[in-house]
């Protein structure tokens, strides 16, 4: 593999278009009272910014703005939108035209997004104007009473990033929730790790033959979040919180899969059945013995973490698709599929990556009884840490045979079968600049940190 392929995604800070980010939130602050008390009680309640949940921004005075936004590197989608998007870094859209979801804002406008415009609705009954959007469709929105100033709305997103509603029929919304239905209940346990990959990649195509694959994979990622919660008390809080103000999940950063080496060229072939394209590769040196690969779904909005044991002359080749030798050792990631199963099937995500106030919600989640490890990134454009990682059974069985192969040992064997081994987290996780990516160094330190052999747990 060539330098260049490996080097093809080097994220950079974004310190310019941050900046002119950060300034026309401020105008709009200045110029809604609403806005800002909404900002108070994101922060106060959620851990989270305004920034967090920004989905589409609508400006005044767009030739001045247009300019502003080419200089710090915003795109222009085509000759014929008005749509600008920021390729280098994680920034919301801007919309140079009158916002779909109103027929006029002189003082422009904010999208908020939100996983469900009705579960948000519910706890505004007063403040909602207009719902716009088919239920259980792929865009729906919700226009918000605005004293004065700039119009607000929160706005739903299932595989769809356009700016204008779409028609999805009557068989296609009776097709939706038949599917989501199915995928909430796909059974995770099969004859073998295989026909657990063919039966969720059936399940899928016949999802994508009904809705296309970008909703698919909407509903399908939806039912992983659904899983791992119900694994996992740190989720459960944090969702609380945020349900409270009828947000979801919807400010998610990424998706993490630990995989086997002998699962791993799946995953990625059913990541890619899903639309998700390969993006970075991570190696943490010959010492860490482990490597990543980030993939991601522009259209859906999802990003995947997915993390395997790995050598260095691994690397060099196309691990993502070749298949992985088997290895007598076990390094933190084989182990823990060893003792759980494989992400995508048991054992469900490793963690979900929300985006935060990183003090305020370590300190808010304190509060409620959900504590935070030391972070393992403490940079000033990005701040990482995990919660205290959830311990699980483990089944005899799953013991019996990673002991046989020599990965632990008699002592390690005993101490999983009486206190379980640590299996899920949530990952509270602060971005600033726009940086888009993650730091190799402190993603080694973690794994380090979670491996079971090493954790007295």
């Amino acid at each position: 593999m060539s330098t260049s392929e490996l080097t093809a995604y080097t994220w950079e800070q974004q310190p310019a278009a941050a900046a002119l980010v950060g300034e026309v939130l401020d105008r709009f602050r200045a110029a809604s009272p609403d806005i800002s008390r909404w900002e108070d009680r994101l922060r106060e309640e959620t851990g989270t910014r305004l920034l967090d949940w920004v989905d589409s921004i609508y400006p005044v005075n767009h030739v001045e703005i247009s300019e502003s936004l080419a200089e710090v590197g915003f795109l222009c989608d085509g000759e014929t939108t008005n749509v600008w998007r920021h390729s280098g870094g994680m920034f919301p859209m801007f919309v140079l035209a009158p916002p779909f979801f109103a027929e006029d804002a002189p003082a422009g406008a904010l999208a908020l997004k939100v996983e469900s415009v009705d579960d948000f609705s519910r706890l505004y009954p007063d403040g909602v104007l207009e719902c716009c959007g088919r239920p259980g469709g792929t865009l729906r929105t919700a226009l918000l009473a605005a004293n004065e100033g700039p119009l607000w709305a929160a706005i739903e997103r299932h595989g769809c990033r356009e700016f204008a509603w779409p028609t999805p029929s009557d068989n296609q919304i009776a097709q939706a929730a038949k599917h989501r239905q199915a995928l909430l209940q796909r059974t995770r346990n099969c004859a073998s790790d295989a026909a657990g990959f063919q039966l969720a990649a059936t399940l899928f195509e016949g999802a994508a033959a009904d809705l296309g694959s970008d909703w698919a994979c909407d509903l399908f990622f939806a039912a992983e979040r659904s899983y791992w919660m119900s694994r996992n008390r740190a989720a459960r809080v944090q969702y609380e919180r945020q349900q409270r103000l009828g947000l979801g999940w919807a400010n998610h950063d990424h998706h993490t899969y630990r995989s086997s080496r002998a699962s791993f060229r799946d995953l990625v072939a059913a990541l890619e059945l899903m639309g998700f394209h390969c993006r970075e590769r991570f190696y943490a040196g010959r010492e860490a013995g482990w490597g990543a690969q980030v993939l991601e779904q522009p259209q859906a909005g999802i990003v995947v973490f997915a993390d395997v044991d790995l050598s260095t002359e691994e690397l060099s080749g196309d691990f993502a698709h070749e298949p992985l030798p088997p290895r007598g050792a076990l390094g933190t990631v084989g182990l823990w599929c060893a003792l759980h199963g494989e992400s995508f099937l048991q054992a469900g995500m490793h963690h979900l990556e929300g985006q935060f106030d990183f003090d305020a919600a370590c300190a808010q989640l304190r509060a409620a009884g959900v504590e935070t490890m030391a972070p393992f990134t403490d940079f000033s454009f990005l701040r990482q840490a995990f919660t205290i990682g959830e311990m699980w059974p483990v089944d005899a069985t799953r013991i019996a045979k990673t002991q046989a192969r020599g990965a632990i040992t008699a002592q390690q064997a005993e101490q999983f079968r009486t206190a379980g081994a640590l299996g899920s987290h949530l990952e509270i996780l602060e971005r600033n600049d726009g940086y888009k990516g993650f730091n190799q160094t402190g993603v080694s330190d973690i794994i380090a940190r979670t491996d079971p052999r090493k954790s007295g747990a």
